[in-house]
């Protein structure tokens, strides 16, 4: 079997069967990545989704238990949030955690689609061995019809 390696393009040839191992971080080891270490590229929907995470937690509500009417105390929150771990509040604009707050726990069958197509990708490259798995997290917007992956490594300890 002939693979391509994506990370350095170079083919392989695999007579039998090799193990590969991959280790990723834990989503707990993922989550408290400070703020200000990430990437200025993060998607703005990982830090609303951490923003709704944390208001839901303190909240006492299950995931998606939200209405517009939360919205004042998101904001504060995501103040909150944004001074303790120095990052500028506009990098989550209030429209993204409006539509966020209004989705609720409604299901969106095309985005239910698009997720299982995404699902079904990563079997098959693993299976196939093909590409690289998502790291960490994988977001779709529907607003702009866009999926991000974000790795986020652990960080270094000192």
């Amino acid at each position: 079997h002939t693979f391509l390696d994506a990370s350095c393009g170079k083919y392989y040839n695999l007579n039998r069967i090799d193990c590969i191992y991959i280790w990723f971080v834990s989503i707990q080891e993922a989550i408290s990545v400070p703020w200000k270490d990430l990437s200025k590229k993060t998607t703005k929907l990982y830090y609303a989704m951490r923003v709704l995470e944390s208001y839901e937690s303190s909240e006492g509500r299950d995931p998606g238990e939200t209405s517009l009417s939360d919205l004042p105390a998101v904001l504060a929150l995501r103040k909150d949030m944004c001074d303790r771990m120095s990052l500028d509040e506009s990098r989550i604009p209030t429209s993204l955690l409006e539509r966020l707050l209004a989705a609720g726990k409604k299901e969106h069958p095309p985005v239910c689609a698009i997720l299982g197509g995404i699902l079904g990708q990563e079997v098959i490259k693993s299976i196939s061995c093909k590409g690289d798995p998502i790291k960490n997290f994988f977001y779709y917007d529907a607003a702009d019809g866009k999926g991000a992956m974000e790795d986020i490594p652990p960080t270094p300890e000192d």
